[in-house]
Parts: C-alpha cells; structure tokens; sequence
C-alpha cells in the first residue's frame, strides 16, 4: 500500500526545526514527502484572536496547543511583524528538495489567507501566490510544480488564479480521488489530490482518541483500494509529537506501507474524474474547509 505523504511547513520554528527532523526521519524509512512551504512573514501567533470563537477554543484546549506548539509559535508575529521565513531559511528550503524530496507552494502569509478565505478578491489572491512563487522559484533554482492552500481554503476564484501559474497539480481540499476541478461547466486544467485522512488535531481529543491510540487509528484508515493522502506538519510531527509520528512510520513500514510524494500518483492515464470544489465542514476542524464535492448535494464555495 502506498501512502501519499504532504508536509505543510506552516511556520519559522516549524521550518527551522522541524523540517529537518522530518527529513532525518524519511530518510531513516527511505521514504519521501510533499514538502509545502510558506515562504512570507511568521504571524501565526495572530490567532489567538480567534480564541473567543469557541470551536476554535476548544480545538486548542483539545489538542494542548501551548504544549503542542510552543508558545514561540503561539506568539509568533502578535507584538511585531514575524520574520519572512523563505529569507531567513533558505538553506533548509532547498535541503528538502536536495534530500530528494517534491517542494511546493503552500503560502506567502499563512495566516493572512485564512483569515481573508472569505472576503479574497482576485489582486490579494494572485499577489500572494506570485510573491511566495518567486521566492520559492529563487531558493530552488526553478519554478515549484504544485502547491497547496493554507487550511484548505480554496476558492473558484483562487483556481482560476492558480491556473496561471505552472503547477503540475494542486491539493488543495478534502476528498476522495484525484480531479479535474469542474468550475459551472469548465474544466481546469491542473489536476487536484485532496487529502484523504485526518490531521492529528482534528482527531487527538475526540471520541477517546489519545496519543496512546492514536497511530493504531491512523492506522485502520489506511485502504488499499482507495486514495491515501496523508497530511502532517512540521510544527507537530516535526517537533512535539516527532517520536509519535516516528512510531507510526515503523508501524505503517513493518506493515508494508511506502510513502511518496502526491505527485507520483499522477500517471499518464486518463481516468480522472472531474467534480466541483465545495464548502464543506469537517469534524475536529473550525470553520470550513474545500472539498471535492462527491454525490449529494452541498454548497458551492462560488468565486
């Protein structure tokens, strides 16, 4: 069975640190990643100005976030502008595509996208993605062939503007198998890979899911007869729960498990499906998320 594996670099402490804990860590299993970075200002610490929605809250109180993350994460960019993290970590950006490893766009302000997801118009959406694509483009020595939004926060508006870019593919929401994105009755052109599976905080707290059980979980979601994509970030799996995440790899491996980056799943075959990329919700998850719209009827995200 073969695991695509997406790394979302979200952070400075994430980057810094974690990245090249992951990257230790695939190559001990001989294993390879998406790695998505943001490129722009660290102001994740930003926030904490959603702690007085309470889904947000209790997500944090949930999953230990202080404990979880750090307060240099919590913090990050609250008293003065956080550092742009595609300057000031350059060299740790490239090592993961010198370990072998797909590098992709994942932001230019992490948190300025999620925060706006609702109210973006064409100008913020193309200026970010064209910021954090010469950057990334300049650390690598050529043009990154993905990318994958913040949060899952995906627009028609934002594939529209992404088109103009030279992604292979995107991942871009929640899913089930790889699509064409199907906006009113076009068909785009760059392929999506939604993540199939869990984020350790959307499941560590809920329904008796603990760190004590939480890899034997993951574990039993894992379908050889379907799409496995796998999303981890370095803020968590690269630092706080580095030795949980190590278990699993030696769990899933022992089992027969691989992992690879999203972009090996696309062939050269053409039995992609096409489908419309909705607003949805997702146990565990505050607020909405994108998703590839599969039977029913849900609402549309619009442009």
């Amino acid at each position: 069975m073969n695991v695509g594996l997406r790394i979302d670099a979200d952070t400075f402490r994430g980057t810094k640190y974690g990245v090249p804990n992951l990257i230790r860590l695939l190559g001990e299993h001989g294993a390879s990643a998406s790695f998505f970075f943001s490129l722009g200002p660290d102001n994740m610490g930003r926030h904490l100005l959603r702690l007085i929605r309470p889904s947000f809250l209790g997500k944090m109180l949930r999953s230990k976030a202080p404990n979880l993350y750090g307060w240099d994460i919590i913090l990050k960019g609250t008293l003065w502008p956080g550092p742009v993290i595609g300057e000031k970590l350059q060299g740790i950006i490239r090592s993961a595509s010198d370990a072998g490893h797909e590098v992709g766009l994942h932001a230019w302000d992490h948190h300025a996208w999620q925060v706006r997801a609702d109210r973006m118009g064409a100008g913020f959406i193309s200026g970010a993605l064209q910021k954090a694509f010469d950057l990334l483009s300049r650390i690598l020595g050529r043009p990154p062939a993905c990318s994958a939004v913040p949060g899952w926060k995906c627009n028609d508006l934002t594939l529209i503007e992404k088109s103009k870019f030279p992604f292979r593919y995107n991942s871009d929401c929640r899913g089930v198998s790889i699509f064409y994105p199907l906006i009113h009755e076009t068909v785009m052109s760059q392929p999506q890979i939604p993540v199939t599976l869990p984020t350790y905080d959307e499941v560590v707290g809920r329904n008796g899911i603990c760190d004590g059980n939480y890899n034997a979980y993951m574990l039993s979601l894992l379908d050889p007869e379907k799409l496995n994509v796998l999303t981890v970030h370095a803020e968590v799996e690269g630092l706080g729960r580095l030795s949980l995440f190590e278990r699993f790899m030696k769990e899933a491996c022992l089992n027969g498990t691989t992992f690879s980056p999203l972009g090996t799943f696309l062939g050269p075959h053409t039995g992609i499906g096409r489908a419309p990329v909705v607003k949805t919700t997702i146990d565990g998850r505050e607020g909405w998320v994108s998703s590839q719209r599969v039977g029913g009827v849900r609402r549309g995200i619009g442009s």
